[in-house]
């Protein structure tokens, strides 16, 4: 057993339901390992848990599997407070319209498809159209767009609220010099410079997978 096979047996398992996405992902679509996967899977959730937004946009849904997460997590605020959390939601955004027939019916079959508003259009031009203060947002979408999206996305998140940006590390690319002249590397390093002058950001990269910023707006 190694170290990663470790971690993930000593988490939380992955629902059934979503041990089917993933599987049907790997297999019916070209790049699989693009979803987010068990482990951060699960991470989603119990930060959605521990934040406890009313509103979540997420910039790239793919096969829908993280947003099934960040939902699940709203299902269990939801059930402790219906009052409150009974109408959150996931707004999720898919740029590739070529993904919506996979993706839509595991989204609209799932026990918390309630929780998860999915659209197929790009979310810098669709999500400051809805009229909405994100609590969460979690950006998963063109590396090579990271600093636009962050710009444009980053006003629409309330005070204290959190974006997590995946990728960050992109396998190592980021350091490697044989990348200099990689787009969506250069777009990940310019991203990662980028909130590093945000002074109303709060930041730290958890070397997770493919890298996870979690950044935390503050009121000043």
């Amino acid at each position: 057993m190694n170290i990663n096979e470790y971690i993930e047996a000593h988490t939380d398992r992955e629902p059934d339901y979503l041990y089917r996405l993933y599987r049907a992902t790997n297999i019916h679509t070209i790049h699989g390992r693009m979803a987010s996967g068990h482990l951060q899977g699960r991470l989603l959730k119990m930060l959605v848990e521990m934040i406890r937004p009313k509103n979540i946009l997420e910039v790239g849904t793919f096969s829908g599997y993280s947003a099934l997460c960040m939902a699940e997590g709203l299902a269990t605020l939801a059930k402790e407070n219906p009052a409150q959390w009974g109408e959150s939601k996931v707004w999720t955004f898919e740029i590739n319209d070529e993904m919506e027939d996979f993706t839509r019916p595991w989204i609209e079959q799932s026990a918390v498809a309630r929780h998860i508003c999915f659209t197929i259009g790009d979310a810098n031009l669709l999500a400051p159209q809805l009229g909405i203060c994100f609590d969460m947002m979690f950006i998963d979408g063109d590396k090579r767009t990271y600093v636009e999206t962050f710009d444009t996305l980053f006003p629409l998140l309330a005070d204290g609220g959190f974006m997590l940006a995946d990728n960050t590390l992109w396998d190592g690319h980021v350091v490697d010099p044989n990348y200099d002249h990689d787009q969506q590397t250069l777009g990940i390093r310019q991203f990662n410079e980028h909130i590093q002058k945000e002074r109303r950001a709060e930041r730290v990269i958890l070397p997770l997978r493919d890298g996870l910023t979690i950044i935390r707006k503050s009121s000043k």
